[in-house]
């Protein structure tokens, strides 16, 4: 599955709030309710339109979108994430029926192995890491449904047993290769997955750790995979939010990283389409923040919801042409909605 994300402001103007010579310290974390200031009528508005628009979205069977990513499970888990990060879980709030309906689509593609993708998707451990981090989320919060957590032990068993000799994970369920994009999806589906109470032996997580720490360069950003290659700041994003996800929170590789998306994460001018991996970049990157706290979560926030805000479509979507609008829009939700804490995997 193709990525594609947002984050903000000139380096120029960043620098301004905090010069890259002296990196911000990390907080303690985010609070778990939000700040003055952090949610406002304008968000709530913008973030009602889209959550119409993602109902509309929706096809008959639970899945969203059309064309080459219409059927796709990783989509329709995010898209089931974009609602539950708003309160709506299957059984209760306005949206109850849509997540219903996502579940229903991500069960309905699960094989005996344990792997959670639809027929014919190619590089599949993309879309079963947001839809193993989806079942997660879903049994954190209602745990009565044993269809669930039984999708769940099985899609986490795949995960580990897809973990290659590095520690890290690549697109499809063999433990050969590795990359930073495909890692951070698996280590967020453990994460969740350890959240609703399941056993993640710490030995996975350490390999993981160590594989994300060694792909990242002396600039402080990450590079795609562990052989010599430039940073950009979407992997870059991955590779802390990897880290925080995996238990590690006071590091200097986490500072580095931060600093590294502080000059660099940024909307390239033309747009969204113009910058490869914008809402890919800018889901991580406001995790990575919002784990960090303090003054990294402050001055970043204000910054990517008045740009998403102002990016969103008359029809309350987002767009993006390559995985579309479908994926786009949740992924900007998802965002967006972050000050509401909802979601157990965004609690501290």
């Amino acid at each position: 599955m193709t990525a594609t994300l947002a984050v903000l402001l000139a380096a120029s103007v960043m620098a301004q709030d905090a010069p890259s010579s002296k990196p911000l310290a990390l907080g303690l974390g985010a609070e778990n309710r939000p700040a003055r200031g952090e949610i406002t009528p304008e968000l709530t508005a913008a973030i009602e339109r889209g959550l119409v628009y993602l109902a509309s979205a929706q096809n008959g069977d639970g899945s969203f979108g059309r064309g080459r990513y219409g059927r796709h499970v990783g989509i329709a888990a995010l898209c089931g994430l974009a609602f539950m990060a708003d309160g709506h879980v299957p059984g209760r709030g306005k949206y109850s029926e849509q997540v219903a309906k996502a579940l229903d689509y991500v069960l309905a593609n699960k094989s005996e192995s344990g792997l959670l993708a639809a027929d014919g998707t190619t590089g599949p451990m993309y879309g079963h890491g947001f839809a193993t981090l989806f079942l997660g989320e879903i049994y954190g919060m209602t745990t009565q449904d044993v269809r669930v957590r039984d999708a769940l032990v099985r899609a986490v068993d795949l995960i580990l047993n897809s973990q290659n000799d590095e520690g890290g994970w690549r697109y499809n369920p063999v433990p050969y290769d590795a990359d930073v994009s495909v890692t951070i999806c698996e280590v967020m589906a453990l994460r969740s997955a350890r959240n609703a109470g399941l056993r993640i032996p710490k030995d996975a997580i350490d390999r993981a750790v160590r594989y994300v720490r060694d792909c990242q360069n002396p600039d402080g950003g990450f590079r795609y995979m562990r052989q010599p290659g430039t940073s950009a700041w979407p992997r870059t994003a991955a590779g802390v939010a990897s880290l925080f996800y995996a238990g590690v929170y006071e590091d200097d590789s986490i500072v580095r990283g931060l600093d590294y998306l502080r000059v660099n994460a940024m909307l390239a001018d033309g747009g969204p389409q113009m910058q490869a991996h914008y809402f890919y970049g800018q889901y991580y990157t406001t995790q990575a923040m919002y784990l960090a706290g303090g003054e990294w979560w402050s001055q970043w926030w204000e910054r990517a919801r008045e740009e998403l805000l102002g990016m969103q479509a008359q029809d309350g979507s987002w767009v993006d042409h390559q995985a579309g609008n479908a994926y786009a829009t949740a992924m900007a939700l998802i965002v967006l909605q972050m000050p509401n804490r909802f979601l157990p995997i965004f609690q501290r």
